[in-house]
C-alpha cells in the first residue's frame, strides 16, 4: 500500500486553505458560481474502464487493491487529464474504501460490484463499523499528496459515497435494484436505520476530510442510490446524515458537489443537504433543476452517457442544448448525468471537452 511518512488530522483540514492556483480554476468558480471563461467540463467514471491504459495498469490488479496502491491511483487518476484535457480530476477510488477501512468484509467482485461478507441486521452489526483515522487510508492520504504535485494548476476532486448508498450495499449485502431490505429495516426499525447511518455519516466525513488535508480542491457526496425513496422518505432517513457530511466539511472553504441517480423529485431537498454544486441526471432539464435547486447553488452535469454512442451531430447538438440549458443556472459545470460506459469510445469525450470549451468560451453571462 506504499510506504506512508506524512500524516494528517482534522486540524490540518480546518486549518488548511486551497490551493491558490486551482482556486482560480475554471471549474473551482463555476462551483462558486463566480464568472469563468469557458464552462468547465470533467466526467465521472473519466478514470475508468473506457480507457485503454487504464485497463492496461488494471491488468490482474484487483479493485480494493488498486485503491489502495498510491502509485496505481495517482497513474489512473491522471490518465484522463492528459488524454482529454478536462478542467478537473477525480481521485481514483471506490465508495466502500473507507468502510473496508472501518471494518466491514467485504470484496468489489468483477461484474457485480462491492459483495458483503455479512450484511448489516442488527445493533451489533452496526457497532461493528469503528471510526477511521488517517492511518486507516494512509494510502489516501498519500496519492492525494502525490497527485496536488502532479496536477499543478489542475485541481482534484475528492470522493466518498454518501450513508444512504453505503447503508444499502450494507444491508442489502451488495447491489439491488429493489432496495428491499433496506427500505424493511429503515421502516421497520428507524432507530436501528439511523445508527447505521449515523455512524457512517461519520467514517465518510472523516474520509473527505483526510482528503481535505491532504490537498483536494473540492469534494463530490456520491448517493447512487437515493433515487429509489420518495421525498418524504428522503427527508425523514436521508437527508440528517448527508447534511451531517456536508455541513462537517464547511470548515475547509472547499466546494462539495453532491450527486445521486433519479433524483428529480429530490433535488431541492439534496440541495438542502449543504452542497454548494448538485449534480442532475440526464433525466432532468438543467434550467428545470436549477428552478428546484435555487439560484444559490451551482449545476453539474448532465449529458446521457448512451449519447456519445450516436454520430457526431447528434452527439454536438445534444452538448449545445445543455450548455444553453445550464446558463439558466448561476454555476454550471458540464459533466455526464452519470458515469462513462466502459464500451465508450475515449476518443468522442476528448471531442466534447474541446466542444464545451469552444461552444462556452467568452460568455460574460456565465456566473451571477
Amino acid at each position: 500500500m506504499g510506504g506512508m511518512t506524512t500524516t494528517a488530522t482534522g486540524a490540518d483540514a480546518r486549518d488548511r486553505e486551497p490551493r491558490p492556483a486551482t482556486t482560480d480554476s475554471p471549474f473551482v468558480r463555476a462551483c462558486r458560481r463566480q464568472p469563468v471563461p469557458h464552462t468547465p467540463v470533467w466526467f465521472m467514471r473519466q478514470a475508468g474502464r473506457s480507457l485503454p491504459e487504464y485497463r492496461a495498469i488494471r491488468a490482474n490488479v484487483a479493485m480494493l487493491e488498486s485503491c489502495r496502491r498510491p502509485d496505481l491511483v495517482t497513474e489512473i487518476t491522471l490518465q484522463p487529464v492528459r488524454r482529454h484535457g478536462v478542467d478537473a480530476a477525480i481521485l481514483f477510488s471506490d465508495i466502500v474504501v473507507p468502510v473496508a477501512a472501518a471494518g466491514v468484509e467485504l470484496d468489489i467482485v468483477p461484474g457485480t460490484g462491492p459483495v458483503v461478507a455479512e450484511p448489516v441486521r442488527t445493533a451489533a452489526d452496526v457497532e461493528r463499523i469503528r471510526p477511521i483515522t488517517v492511518a486507516d487510508v494512509s494510502y489516501v492520504d498519500e496519492a492525494v499528496r502525490l497527485l496536488v504535485a502532479e496536477l499543478g494548476d489542475t485541481p482534484l476532486i475528492g470522493f466518498a459515497g454518501a450513508p444512504f448508498t453505503l447503508a444499502s450495499y450494507l444491508v442489502e449485502g451488495g447491489p439491488s435494484r429493489t432496495h428491499a431490505k433496506t427500505k424493511a429495516l429503515m421502516y421497520g426499525d428507524p432507530d436501528l436505520w439511523h445508527a447505521l447511518c449515523g455512524r457512517l455519516a461519520e467514517v465518510t466525513l472523516e474520509f473527505l476530510r483526510v482528503q481535505a488535508a491532504a490537498g483536494v480542491s473540492a469534494v463530490q457526496l456520491f448517493d447512487s442510490w437515493a433515487g429509489a425513496l420518495s421525498e418524504a422518505d428522503y427527508r425523514r432517513f436521508v437527508l440528517p446524515h448527508s447534511s451531517k457530511v456536508l455541513a462537517g466539511l464547511a470548515d475547509t472553504g472547499l466546494p462539495r458537489i453532491h450527486f445521486g441517480v433519479g433524483t428529480a423529485e429530490l433535488l431541492g431537498a439534496m440541495g438542502e443537504a449543504g452542497a454548494d454544486v448538485v449534480g442532475v441526471d440526464w433525466r432532468t432539464p438543467l434550467d428545470i433543476a436549477t428552478g428546484r435547486i435555487g439560484a444559490e447553488r451551482a449545476v453539474q452535469g448532465n449529458l446521457d452517457p448512451t449519447v456519445l454512442f450516436a454520430p457526431w451531430p447528434v452527439v454536438e447538438a445534444e452538448v449545445r442544448r445543455i450548455l444553453e440549458q445550464g446558463r439558466a443556472a448561476p454555476g454550471h459545470v458540464f459533466n455526464l448525468g452519470h458515469g462513462v460506459l466502459p464500451e465508450t469510445d475515449p476518443d468522442v469525450l476528448t471531442r466534447v471537452v474541446a466542444l464545451v470549451h469552444e461552444v462556452s468560451a467568452g460568455r460574460v453571462d456565465q456566473g451571477r
